[in-house]
């Protein structure tokens, strides 16, 4: 909230107003949050910064955060509804606020299938929905360019290990397909290592913009032969 230059704020709280359903909302700053989290009675959506033990780059991660207010010693131990990343820390805000919306559609999507499955522990991890990559192959996937890797950045060479509806896309393109849900259509966010660093966690992700669910989730350590995009190995896997 100190940040004036910040894209984040104002395309949150346009998102939460325009969206956000599942419960009613306040925006609130740091200071009442602070005053609240201890409250299990309250829920937050709030941003937060992470890493991967593994992750030798020293890469640190933006996260979305759905959390349950609760009476635990600090912040990092209150219970978590859902999490998804948004962006690498120090990255340009600019990359991903377009996405921001159906980010958050999917947030609350998750939310209720947990209440709907309170007992299905897999749910604590994205991967739970790799369980809808069969469905990948009936919709249309949306990508950047800059999301594909090298060996496959043409639809010529793409079409060669993937053989179902897919469309580099620009981004306008792609912030169209959000804004009007465009049926049958999933985008794809890509979180990786800044571009100074030789390894670090790619993180890739399809999500459909008319019913915000997630339809595949898969990491990555970046080197030489693994790009910070999707890889020839990640549709060959759609594409079964």
């Amino acid at each position: 909230e100190d940040d004036d230059f910040s894209f984040f704020n104002p395309e949150i709280k346009a998102a939460v107003q325009k969206y956000w359903t599942v419960t009613p909302y306040k925006f609130v700053s740091t200071a009442e949050f602070n005053d609240l989290w201890g409250k299990p009675e309250y829920s937050f959506l709030v941003l937060t910064v992470s890493n991967f033990s593994n992750d030798k780059s020293g890469s640190s991660y933006n996260y979305l955060n759905l959390l349950l207010g609760a009476k635990v010693i600090n912040i990092d131990k209150l219970p978590e509804f859902c999490t998804v990343p948004l962006s690498t820390d120090g990255s340009d805000d600019e990359d991903y606020v377009y996405k921001i919306d159906l980010i958050l559609r999917f947030i609350q999507h998750h939310a209720q299938v947990l209440v709907d499955n309170p007992t299905n522990l897999e749910l604590k991890y994205l991967k739970f929905y790799n369980k809808n990559i069969p469905q990948v192959k009936n919709k249309t996937i949306l990508i950047a360019a800059r999301d594909l890797a090298p060996d496959i950045n043409t639809i010529e060479k793409l079409q060669k290990i993937y053989k179902y509806p897919v469309k580099i896309a620009d981004e306008e393109e792609i912030k169209k397909a959000v804004e009007e849900k465009s049926p049958g259509t999933l985008i794809c966010h890509i979180v990786s290592p800044l571009a100074d660093k030789k390894t670090g966690t790619c993180i890739k992700m399809l999500i459909g913009t008319d019913d915000a669910i997630m339809y595949y989730y898969d990491t990555h350590m970046v080197d030489d032969k693994n790009p910070r995009a999707m890889l020839i190995s990640d549709f060959r896997r759609l594409g079964r």
